[in-house]
């Protein structure tokens, strides 16, 4: 197997490590000529992913900003032919897709929008590793539901990552659930942190303090160019949360014990219900 990487971050590059350990050839293209080098240098990557070869791929991995992987596509969609199956690693999908699969079109390759759900509050090539993905989920918005071939070989090209269950759905639905899961935990986590007592918390903080900060160690223009993109569902989603919050702060102005305790036991029995005991 053949595989392209482009952009060799955490995501890319531990794409790369994996696909390397696994036994395929990797080809690759980095915004940063020193990286590409470090990452032949290291083994990772066999040779530079260029017009050239583009189209001796099995499965081109697109790891890049959703504007940037959309203007590497429309460059080079000439080039990529019909043999390769082309995925985007974006954290969202309705922008890439809208953009991606007209270009597809246009320029005859396979297009699939995908999202590993996996990653770390570190970025950058040095972070990345070949397990990083092993019994994570995978998230796949193909461009025809029915073309169960596709999604088939999709599936066996994506193997060698280790992925632990891979979904199949919309680019709509996909950014509505990304909007609570991933892109809130980010805001809360990063609003979270400024708290002026945050500066003397050695000494007081435990599992709880490092789970509820752990994503506010981002990459600011990744997660700024990705809140925007989904602004509308990410806006429902702080509405919601806002509401909530200023019930709890209406029961601690109030003093109102029992308010108290029924939010926090609805809160508790929500978790319950949507992760089971």
């Amino acid at each position: 197997m053949t595989v392209g990487i482009v952009g060799l971050g955490l995501i890319g590059g531990s794409f790369a490590k994996a696909y390397h350990e696994a036994g395929a050839r990797v080809l690759a293209h980095n915004r940063s000529r020193s990286t590409l080098e470090f990452a032949m240098l290291s083994g990772a990557v066999d040779g530079e992913l260029t017009r050239e070869n583009i189209c001796q791929c099995d499965l081109v991995l697109v790891a890049v900003y959703p504007q940037a992987a959309l203007a590497y596509l429309e460059e080079m969609g000439p080039y990529i032919g019909s043999g390769p199956v082309v995925m985007d690693c974006c954290g969202t999908k309705r922008v890439i897709c809208q953009g991606a699969f007209p270009l597809a079109r246009r320029y005859g390759f396979t297009f699939l929008g995908g999202h590993p759900m996996a990653g770390t509050q570190y970025s950058g090539f040095k972070y990345a590793r070949s397990n990083l993905y092993h019994n994570a989920p995978m998230v796949i918005v193909p461009p025809d539901f029915d073309d169960i071939v596709l999604l088939e070989r999709a599936k066996e090209l994506l193997a060698p990552a280790g992925f632990g269950r891979i979904s199949i759905t919309t680019a709509e639905k996909h950014d509505q659930m990304i909007a609570f899961t991933s892109q809130m935990a980010h805001v809360v986590s990063n609003a979270y942190i400024k708290s002026p007592t945050a500066g003397s918390h050695k000494g007081f903080s435990a599992g709880s303090y490092k789970d509820m900060t752990r994503v506010a160690w981002l990459n600011p223009g990744m997660w700024a160019e990705l809140f925007l993109e989904n602004s509308d569902y990410l806006l429902q989603e702080l509405d919601i949360f806002l509401g909530s919050m200023q019930r709890y702060k209406a029961a601690l102005e109030a003093g109102d014990r029992e308010e108290l305790i029924r939010l926090l036991e609805e809160g508790k029995r929500r978790k319950e219900e949507v992760d089971g005991r």
